[in-house]
């Protein structure tokens, strides 16, 4: 799977840059026939918008590089950073095309549209949907977020010619300049939208949440196997667009020896690594069975906390008996502000139930949902 989508990354890229360069070359030609330097010198920009076409690219085959001792996790992230790239491309050409704008407000001038301006103003408007579709598609297919940000420019691309069309239309039977005007508007969509596209590589970066329907799926497919009575703790953390590296924990019965626990993590950790591609570490909670001391305490702790309506969820119990020392782990929602307070409130009502006790009672957090 990674193999291929980095291949159709590139190929698409590739394509971008074909598409680019034919453009260019189709403007030049035009307008060195029809000895308009205006529109040579925009097959010479149409070269400059293969860059991000060039810099995808760059990124994916980077990206590919093996780990090795100072990166163990490998080059994955390199695509974000692509992506960044591009994204802050789009951004200098919005806030250019704002300034342009502006001047042409304050000091408009009257364009002028030939027969051969406007067909080549149409063929770009038509070669660059396209293209920007096509891109932007298979971006979001290969979940790729340069190429998103690659077809966006292009779309943006068509969006500025498209006004000019339609500027040249209302010159042509109104007389009336309205370039600042659209190129205004359309400067503060590209600006918004060159932000957003730069946001989302960002926040991979700082470690954004995985999809929530990755995580259901990873708890619905470890609660299947035999012997597994809950799902814990799920933690993961993105090293690339293909290769998240993660942990869990499940509750087992105390009675599973050390041979089945570490053929159930053993499972568990292949099943992770071939579904999804993660390095998943699995580690175990007991859960107290028998009529004993320990399943009676077990007991107590948990009816005492799952009484409170916001905690969400309790797991780790564990009774340390050398040190008389119960620990849990207590994930509280939103409405807990202060944890150190919760704590304390909590350990003096298990105190109360269970005065002969210690509790260590550890606040948790849900990482991925």
């Amino acid at each position: 799977m990674q193999i291929n989508r980095n291949s159709e990354i590139i190929k698409t890229s590739a394509i971008g840059i074909v598409a680019n360069a034919l453009l260019a070359a189709f403007k030049a030609t035009v307008g060195i026939l029809a000895g308009s330097v205006a529109i040579v010198m925009d097959a010479v920009n149409n070269l400059s918008d293969a860059l991000s076409s060039v810099i995808t690219i760059i990124g994916t085959k980077l990206s590919q590089r093996p780990a090795d001792h100072d990166h163990p996790f490998g080059y994955g992230r390199v695509e974000y950073f692509s992506a960044i790239i591009i994204s802050v491309i789009v951004l200098s050409a919005g806030i250019t095309s704002l300034i342009e704008s502006v001047k042409k407000i304050i000091d408009p001038t009257e364009p002028t549209y030939t027969p051969v301006t406007l067909t080549v103003i149409v063929v770009a408007i038509v070669v660059k949907l396209v293209l920007g579709f096509y891109v932007k598609q298979q971006g979001k297919k290969f979940r790729s977020d340069a190429l998103v940000a690659s077809g966006s420019d292009a779309l943006f691309d068509a969006v500025v010619t498209l006004a000019t069309l339609v500027s040249a239309a209302v010159m042509l039977l109104w007389g009336i300049s309205i370039d600042g005007i659209l190129g205004l508007l359309i400067s503060l969509v590209i600006i918004k939208a060159g932000y957003d596209m730069l946001a989302s590589p960002v926040n991979e970066l700082l470690g954004a949440r995985v999809p929530h329907e990755l995580v259901s799926t990873i708890r619905q497919e470890v609660s299947e196997h035999e012997g597994v009575y809950g799902v814990f703790d799920i933690i993961l953390h993105n090293y690339g667009p293909e290769y998240l590296i993660g942990s869990l924990h499940v509750n087992v019965l105390d009675t599973m020896d050390a041979y089945k626990i570490h053929e159930l993590t053993r499972t568990i950790t292949m099943q992770m690594l071939e579904r999804h591609h993660i390095i998943m570490t699995v580690g175990i909670y007991a859960i107290a069975t028998g009529n004993n001391k320990r399943t009676q305490l077990h007991s107590t702790v948990l009816q005492t906390l799952k009484a409170h309506k916001e905690i969400t969820q309790v797991h780790g119990l564990h009774y340390f008996e050398n040190e008389n020392t119960i620990s849990v782990d207590v994930v509280p929602d939103l409405s807990v502000r202060n944890d150190a307070q919760f704590v304390k409130t909590l350990t003096a009502e298990l105190t109360q139930k269970l005065p002969n006790y210690r509790f260590q009672i550890l606040i948790d957090h849900n990482y991925s949902e």
